[in-house]
Order: structure tokens, then C-alpha cells, then sequence
């Protein structure tokens, strides 16, 4: 990068007050072309105190334009968080609530979690366009996750045994096939020629493996749980699995139904905010579990208790000492692990529940780890664990 390159950044970065001192030098000419003064205005008018006060105000910069610059640009990533401090830093949530605004806007993990904040207050004409915004999202994650969670989930409980008893073409393991046989490559007519096929053991019933996501939906924890909705979508659609899916604050949303269904349903039927009763929840929880030894439970929690602290601590040790595969993720989310209670996690980690955060991409392995029966303590190295 030149020198001058570098200038124009620093100019961007300082803002039009500096202008004068990029000058020197320049023939007094201004140091940016005419698409960088188009980009310097869009961040003035959210970042410089004097010009970002008119931001979406009468004479001001008019929202819906400012959204399409910033998308012109600006790369998606950067968009992303520079909507983010548009909310935060003048509040315009408010603005949102037009539908040819949200129409601008960048789907994203903050916008969708702003519209669940606010769901209550957007009129009847923005629904239809809220509810796009937010299925763009949701159709973005599933994208990223839908065929990595199948394949972890069936990949542990179809594939835990092989056998060279022909069970017909379908449940041929051909990866383990071909690693057996590759003595038997011809190479005249550079083909394997297997000597014995291996099989994956289909006898036992495919819906043995129950699975209860147990959701904080407390304002901390937005990002986690608009993860965790849509992967108990996912988790809903695999045969092999019945899977509950339970959101909880004070009180108790089960969501068991609606992720089978629209998970665009489900995020807009959570409410985002208020206190936390996690001994209440895993309460509630508890009817779930028929077969502890094939229970995956998931709590996704800042563990924050405003409820029952001695309670909720005890629930989880007989939970775990029942035989249900037990786990704590602090977070669900690319953000690392937010503020959380450090002194419960530690009481959990000392019960043998491990408690970390998670990232959605690593979800699939982890839960392929616990359907697997593998000790979960070797996830210290990939997360940040107690």
C-alpha cells in the first residue's frame, strides 16, 4: 500500500475535520475522489458529532439512502457492524419499522435480534418485510449447518458398528470399503476390485437419540438463541432424533412444536429480555427424559440463576448422575463467551458437565462427540472452557 492509499485511509478514518491537515502538500486539493467522499458522508453521517445528529432526521441524511450506500460501499462484514452502531449510537430502531427502510437493510444476527426485541411495536405494514429479513437469516444459517449436522448425527448413530453381512447396497460403508481393499487396486485397469464389502449395522431403531435444547432468552443471550432456534430446527427434520426444544426467562416457552414446523415462526414466538429461572426450566425439562441413557440434554445459558440456585445446581448433578449426556454451552455464537457466572460453571465443571462456549460451526462435531459417547473434557483445546 502507498503512502497516499495510506492517507485516504487515515482521512476515512478521522473524519471531514480533519480535511485540512490531508490537504498540505495536495495543492490544496481534497485527497479523495468523488466515490470516497460518497463513502467519508455515509460515516459522517453516523460517526462525526456534528453531521450524524441529522441521520435519518428531517434535512438530514434520509435513512433509506444511507443504508444503500453504506451497502454499496462497504464489504458485508463491515456493513454488518456499521448498522449495528447505527441503532446502538443514535437509536434508530425506530426507523425499522418502515418498510421501505428494512428493505435496505443488510440481513444480519443484530438485525434479526433488534426485530425480536422490538417485535411488539412494528406495525402491521412492516411484518411482511420484517419476517423476510429475518427468513434470509435463518435461510443463511441453515445453509451453513443443515448438511454438516445431518451427516454428524447419522454419521454416529448408523455408522458405530460395521459388519460384512450384506445388507444391500445403501448401507455400504464405502469409505471403510475401500481402505480394506485398496491391496486389491489393479493397476491395468486402475480400478479397486474389493474382495469383501463392509456394511453399517442398521438393527438398532433410529429414533433412539432424544434431544432437549434448553434456551436462556435472556437480552445477553441473543445471538445464541437465534442459533439455537434454527439448529433445533435442524434437529427437528432428522428422523433419527425427537427433539424438544424449550426457551425460557421467568417463565416457560415450549417451542417443541413450532421448530418442526417455521423456524421463522418459532424466533418471532420468543420474547428477547427479562430474568432468568434456569432451575424452573430444567424442571420443566424434565418430563422429557424417558431414557436417560439416550438423552442428549443442552442447556444454553450465561448461568445467571434469578431463580433457585441450589436448586438448579442440584437438577443438573442428578440429570448427569441419571445417565443423561449433559452440556453446558455458555454461548452459541461467533462472538466468543459473554460475561457468565463463573462460580456456577465451576460447581458444574466439578460435577463432570463441561461448560464452554461454542461456535454454530463446531456444533455438528460436538454433538457427534456426545452421540458418539466420547469424554467431552478434549473440547478444552477448541473452546473456551471452565
Amino acid at each position: 500500500m502507498d503512502m497516499k492509499e495510506k492517507m485516504k485511509r487515515w482521512r476515512l478514518v478521522l473524519g471531514n475535520a480533519s480535511e485540512s491537515q490531508f490537504q498540505t502538500g495536495l495543492d490544496g486539493g481534497s485527497l479523495l475522489s468523488a466515490e470516497e467522499v460518497l463513502m467519508d458522508e455515509a460515516l459522517a453521517a453516523l460517526y462525526d458529532q456534528g453531521k450524524g445528529a441529522g441521520l435519518g432526521q428531517s434535512g438530514g441524511y434520509h435513512l433509506s439512502k444511507w443504508l444503500g450506500d453504506v451497502r454499496t460501499f462497504f464489504p458485508d462484514d463491515v456493513v454488518s457492524v456499521i448498522q449495528a452502531d447505527a441503532i446502538e449510537r443514535k437509536g434508530l430502531s425506530q426507523l425499522l419499522f418502515e418498510p421501505e427502510t428494512l428493505r435496505n437493510v443488510k440481513p444480519s444476527i443484530e438485525m434479526v435480534a433488534t426485530l425480536m426485541t422490538l417485535k411488539g411495536k412494528i406495525p402491521e405494514r412492516t411484518k411482511d418485510t420484517a419476517r423476510e429479513l429475518v427468513r434470509a437469516v435463518v435461510e443463511e444459517i441453515k445453509l451453513l449447518l443443515e448438511n454438516d449436522v445431518q451427516r454428524a448425527v447419522k454419521g454416529a448413530i448408523n455408522r458405530q458398528k460395521r459388519s460384512t453381512v450384506p445388507s444391500g447396497a445403501n448401507y455400504i460403508d464405502w469409505k471403510y470399503t475401500i481402505q480394506r481393499n485398496l491391496k486389491h487396486y489393479d493397476l491395468d485397469r486402475k480400478i479397486i476390485i474389493p474382495e469383501r464389502f463392509y456394511f453399517f449395522n442398521h438393527k438398532r431403531k433410529s429414533s433412539q437419540w432424544n434431544i432437549i435444547l434448553d434456551i436462556d432468552q435472556s437480552g445477553s443471550m441473543a445471538d445464541s438463541v437465534i442459533y439455537a432456534s434454527i439448529i433445533g430446527s435442524i434437529f427437528a427434520s432428522i428422523p433419527a432424533l425427537k427433539t424438544h426444544v424449550v426457551a425460557f426467562d421467568t417463565e416457560i416457552l415450549d417451542l417443541s412444536e413450532r421448530c418442526k414446523e417455521d423456524p421463522v415462526d418459532m424466533l418471532f414466538g420468543i420474547q428477547l429480555g427479562g430474568g432468568t429461572d434456569i432451575n424452573k426450566s430444567l424442571a420443566y425439562c424434565e418430563q422429557f427424559i424417558s431414557d436417560p441413557g439416550k438423552t442428549i440434554f443442552i442447556l444454553i445459558s450465561d448461568l445467571y440463576e434469578g431463580g433457585n440456585q441450589a436448586g438448579m445446581l442440584r437438577r443438573m448433578k442428578e440429570m448427569r448422575e441419571s445417565g443423561v449426556k449433559v452440556i453446558a454451552l455458555l454461548a452459541l455464537s461467533d462472538k466468543g463467551v459473554p460475561s457468565y457466572d463463573e462460580s456456577n460453571a465451576r460447581r458444574l465443571a466439578a460435577m463432570g458437565i463441561p461448560c464452554f462456549g461454542c461456535t454454530p460451526e463446531l456444533l455438528p462435531e460436538l454433538l457427534e462427540d456426545a452421540l458418539m459417547g466420547k469424554d467431552l473434557s478434549g473440547w478444552t483445546g477448541k473452546n473456551k472452557q471452565v
